[in-house]
């Protein structure tokens, strides 16, 4: 049995995934681009617990969920389940401070998520999900607000109204159907999940499941007419549309599209009444975001939800949200051909030239990373060709070549992507002082490096002090931007080969 173990080998569990540095550089990268799009819509990040109260999961989030979740019992006797979503957790947490925070509350979060689910094509058990809320709202404006959000997101990553569309229905509009033929509210939650299977089965397996929730032919042809309304016109003539609350959902419809054709996206939306969603917990409008073709599952789903913190304990609040899955998303980006290039780069490796360089190359390492490069080098003194193809292998856009000779060290720098070496071999090695200097110069003030009547190249620009560079350096982080060494290199080009 010992030696059957030590033959072991492990994979990881089924409808998982390794994220690898190539996959990770992707994951960041979807990452990146949600968190982006969120902070310029005006939405704060926010997390929670990885697992919850069973319950919370179980009671708020109707009997789909519930056939979802990896639960266990802790060792007090606690019964939990890690989350397969994190919106009943964003409403414990709304709930927690209602009183205090400002509204509306517009937040967003991009969780792991795991569900206990059959994977197949664009459905894993363990997954990535951005979440966009806006709580503390009754007025559609937030629903659009959101798919607006969702939308922006999809032409940031080149996705046309060609390629994508938002199919937009109304819970309440379904529940006056319903209604209109004889289903109670409480045969109604059976029947819903039954509706939002229409579109993915069927029409025989679809009768069949009207059959197993006790909706007879008639009454679910008058649902399905319902349904296959191709525009508001066309539903306004449906017989039910009398009613206070079927007019307000119709209006809160007409609105929803005004306002998303003058914010600019309303050629990604059309009405498409077959969308319900499953989730016990929606209440107003509700959307799912597809490809044209339709060969995927859906990208994003989402909708009011206005009870949910009257579930968890707490008080009547308008709220409004979607969730957006990565892996449907990479798959429709990798057949549009929409990933830009991911790989690996460093900016500059640095390489020890010369007898007893090496204590300079660690401090020049140092130097550079306190600035913000990406710097590497080699673990193995070897000879110059060897550490410059290490350079080449790591993909490094310039290696910076230190010598340890006289008082100061001193540096060549080579553009590996373009191939040209400053100063020249055969010249006199310039300061690594110098270098730095342009660096710091490259960073704090782009004006004066660029101001060709200055020659940098000869005469090194003005120190930047610690203080002061660290400073500047600040103001990057905060601004999140980035140091762009294939600018520094293009200025540098127009002066080494003029």
């Amino acid at each position: 049995m010992a030696e059957e173990n030590e033959r072991m080998k492990f994979q990881n569990v089924k409808g998982t995934r390794d994220f690898y540095p190539d996959q990770m550089r992707l994951r960041n990268w979807i990452a990146d681009t949600w968190r982006r799009v969120s902070l310029r819509n005006g939405f704060e990040e926010y997390d929670a617990p990885i697992f919850e109260y069973l319950d919370l999961l179980t009671i708020k989030s109707g009997s789909e969920i519930a056939e979802q979740l990896f639960s266990f019992t802790d060792r007090g006797g606690r019964r939990l389940a890690i989350r397969p979503e994190i919106t009943p957790s964003l409403a414990r947490m709304v709930d927690a401070k209602i009183n205090s925070l400002p509204r509306p509350i517009k937040w967003f979060s991009i969780p792991r998520l795991c569900r206990a689910e059959n994977p197949q094509r664009g459905r894993l058990r363990e997954f990535f999900q951005w979440n966009i809320d806006v709580i503390g709202s009754d007025d559609v404006l937030a629903d659009a607000e959101c798919i607006f959000t969702a939308v922006d997101f999809l032409r940031e990553v080149g996705l046309t109204a060609q390629d994508v569309t938002v199919r937009i229905g109304s819970r309440p509009l379904t529940m006056a159907a319903l209604r209109s033929v004889g289903v109670s509210e409480e045969r109604a939650e059976k029947v819903f999940p039954i509706l939002d299977k229409r579109p993915r089965v069927s029409e025989e397996e679809f009768r069949r499941l009207c059959d197993g929730v006790m909706l007879d032919d008639k009454e679910s042809d008058a649902i399905c007419r319902f349904q296959d309304c191709q525009s508001i016109e066309d539903l306004s003539k449906e017989s039910f549309f009398d009613k206070p609350e079927s007019l307000s959902a119709l209006e809160d419809l007409s609105n929803l599209f005004r306002y998303l054709d003058s914010m600019g996206v309303g050629d990604y939306c059309r009405l498409d009444m077959r969308i319900v969603r499953g989730l016990a917990y929606y209440t107003g409008i509700v959307y799912e975001i597809f490809d044209r073709s339709e060969s995927l599952r859906a990208l994003a789903g989402g909708g009011r939800y206005d009870n949910l913190l009257e579930l968890v304990g707490g008080p009547a609040v308008g709220a409004t949200g979607f969730g957006m899955g990565d892996v449907v998303l990479e798959i429709l980006l990798k057949e549009k051909n929409k990933l830009p290039p991911l790989t690996a780069r460093l900016d500059f490796f640095v390489i020890d030239a010369g007898e007893g360089a090496f204590d300079r190359v660690l401090q020049l390492v140092g130097q550079l990373r306190e600035r913000g490069w990406r710097t590497g080098y080699s673990f193995n003194r070897q000879n110059l060709r060897k550490q410059l193809k290490q350079a080449s292998n790591a993909n490094a856009a310039g290696a910076v070549l230190v010598r340890d000779e006289g008082p100061e060290p001193t540096m060549y720098l080579k553009n590996l992507d373009k191939g040209w070496q400053w100063p020249l071999m055969d010249s006199k090695p310039v300061p690594i002082l110098h270098l730095l200097r342009l660096l710091d110069t490259f960073m704090c003030a782009p004006g004066y490096f660029e101001d060709k009547e200055k020659d940098i190249l000869q005469t090194p620009p003005t120190e930047y002090t610690d203080s002061n560079r660290k400073d500047y350096w600040k103001n990057y982080l905060i601004t999140r931007r980035c140091l762009d060494v294939g600018r520094f290199f293009d200025l540098m080009n127009d002066r080494v080969l003029d």
